[in-house]
């Protein structure tokens, strides 16, 4: 068989026998004994289908690492949640502690012999002088 390519006229000779059993259909007991890959075509494309393969392995690796980072983000804001609850109670339990009627129970509890003031504190002002630099 003679086919012709292109417009330069370049001629070019495939062999009959060959070009018939790659257009022969494909049987299952080829598929099951493994002849089928070691046909010319499959051979060709075994670099593509490597390279496939490789982003293939690629892409599952991937996900895997994005999913343990997203379990690992989840993780970390629900314990930012109970640290955030956990500062909150401790902050209102300190403002309570530090009520000045609170103050006065805890140191009549423990005896410390303290005294509140029965004046209210005063200011103390000073008078200034003017300097003269003469």
């Amino acid at each position: 068989m003679i086919s012709m390519r292109g417009k330069t006229g370049n001629i070019e000779f495939i062999d009959q026998k060959t070009e018939q059993r790659e257009i022969r259909r494909t049987s299952l007991k080829e598929i099951l004994d493994g002849s089928v890959l070691a046909r010319e075509k499959v051979v060709k494309q075994l670099p593509f289908v490597l390279f496939v393969a490789f982003l293939m392995f690629l892409y599952i690796g991937n996900r895997y690492h994005t999913e343990k980072i997203i379990r690992q983000t989840l993780e970390l804001q629900s314990e930012l949640k109970e640290l955030k609850a956990e500062s909150i109670s401790l902050a209102s339990e300190l403002e309570y502690l530090s009520r000045q009627s609170q103050v006065a129970r805890l140191v009549k509890q423990r005896g410390l012999g303290l005294v509140e003031a029965q004046v209210p504190p005063v200011k103390i002002k000073v008078k200034s002088r003017k300097l003269n630099n003469k």
